[in-house]
């Protein structure tokens, strides 16, 4: 049996969006996740997090080497001040690629399930043509009109200018909940569990866990060319997130090497 990644998490290489946004920054899609915590790790480059919460807004500087984390309900958008590349770390595998996530688009594409839900595709449609670049760079730059009004209004009423906001989240989510929850039952509670027996087996002196120890490998889902040392020709595969280009590593594909 394979096991999940150490933890139940999953884990990204992220390459920032450098597409110039209605504010003229550079960067990704504003989102909040609803029930797992994300943390980053800065590899290169430098930009900042901009964050929305219940403390306000704040814009936390990257450099290389930084590690920092938030917690569901915090409000983000990556800004690349130049070749910003993270290693991010996502609480609860499974939860994120099944819609843990809602964009900040403006109140009205919020209110409309079908129409929030055919801006957040990236799925070709007649009326979202174009390329995979293209569309996610729609999808980026409305978002980030959306948080901007947001942003506005938190500096002139505080931060319950997000309760609106949150209540849409809410209700563009809440029928994905069983789903969720069955995931995180597999996942993140089983993984949790498995370390109480492990416990248990050793303070009975039973060393069948350890008996059944191995090493793991994960390739890479997308893969930077440039980055794999191969030619510069090499089609790039790495897919378009909502923050940049993810090269992920989904532990359904591991293989188990010794």
């Amino acid at each position: 049996m394979t096991p999940s990644f150490p933890g139940a998490t999953g884990l990204t290489v992220l390459d920032v969006y450098d597409w110039v946004a209605p504010d003229g920054l550079r960067g990704g899609s504003a989102h909040v996740h609803l029930a797992s915590t994300e943390g980053y790790l800065v590899l290169s480059g430098d930009g900042e997090l901009q964050t929305l919460s219940e403390r306000g807004y704040a814009a936390t500087p990257l450099r290389p080497g930084d590690c920092l984390w938030f917690t569901p309900g915090t409000i983000h958008r990556l800004v690349n001040g130049g070749g910003l590349r993270l290693a991010v770390v996502m609480q609860n595998a499974g939860l994120p690629e099944h819609g843990d996530a809602v964009l900040t688009f403006p109140p009205d594409v919020l209110a409309d399930p079908a129409r929030y839900a055919r801006a957040a595709s990236l799925e070709a449609a007649p009326e979202t043509a174009g390329s995979p670049a293209e569309r996610a760079r729609r999808r980026a730059s409305l978002a980030v009109e959306g948080y901007l009004e947001l942003r506005d209004l938190v500096a002139g009423q505080g931060p319950s200018a997000l309760e609106g906001f949150f209540a849409a989240a809410l209700r563009l989510t809440t029928e994905r909940v069983p789903d969720w929850r069955e995931r995180w039952h597999a996942g993140a509670l089983a993984t949790a569990e498995l370390t109480g027996a492990h416990l248990d087996e050793i303070a009975a002196a039973v060393p069948a866990h350890l008996a059944a120890a191995g090493v793991w490998r994960i390739p890479a889902l997308g893969q930077d060319a440039s980055a794999a040392g191969e030619s510069p020709d090499v089609e790039d595969t790495r897919g378009y997130g909502m923050c940049g280009r993810l090269t992920t590593y989904p532990a359904t594909r591991a293989t188990r090497v010794g």
